[in-house]
């Protein structure tokens, strides 16, 4: 997990859209980058939606939301449309930005050990610095408790 205080790792991914996203164009406002592991899965579409009912009050602090997962632009383009997202979907099917923000971890699923991205939000200032970093998060309360940081 990367140190508060730290300058954030710069980021170059595709969106929902195929378009590339930066970390820089969002300078000046802040930045909850949540990390997730998998569209259309329980945990990470009650996480979604979540931030999705909240965004309205994301924008009046002059925050944005930016979700990112291993999953693919047209996996994530059909998360969007299914669920009516309002925010930034990127596309790390190489894991740059996974690995980056340290959250590609060793996992126990029912047993079995594998590799996966630990659910994980960085809360970034208008600067590009980490404010917030929190790990192990619960996927359905992690919106609220983002805009608890405001």
């Amino acid at each position: 997990m990367l140190e508060i205080g730290m300058k954030a790792p710069a980021i170059s991914l595709p969106d929902q859209n195929g378009e590339i996203r930066t970390l820089e164009e969002f300078q000046g406002k802040k930045v909850i980058l949540y990390f997730y592991p998998k569209d259309n899965t329980p945990g990470c579409t009650k996480q979604a939606c979540g931030f999705a009912e909240l965004y309205p009050q994301f924008m009046e602090r002059d925050a944005v939301v930016i979700g990112i997962s291993k999953d693919s632009v047209a996996s994530h383009k059909k998360f969007e449309e299914k669920y009516n997202l309002p925010f930034v979907l990127l596309s790390d099917t190489e894991l740059k930005a996974i690995q980056d923000y340290d959250v590609w971890k060793e996992k126990n699923m029912y047993g079995k050990k594998t590799m996966g991205v630990v659910r994980t939000t960085y809360l970034i200032d208008e600067k590009g610095m980490i404010m917030k970093a929190l790990d192990k998060v619960k996927a359905a309360e992690n919106p609220e408790q983002m805009l608890k940081e405001f």
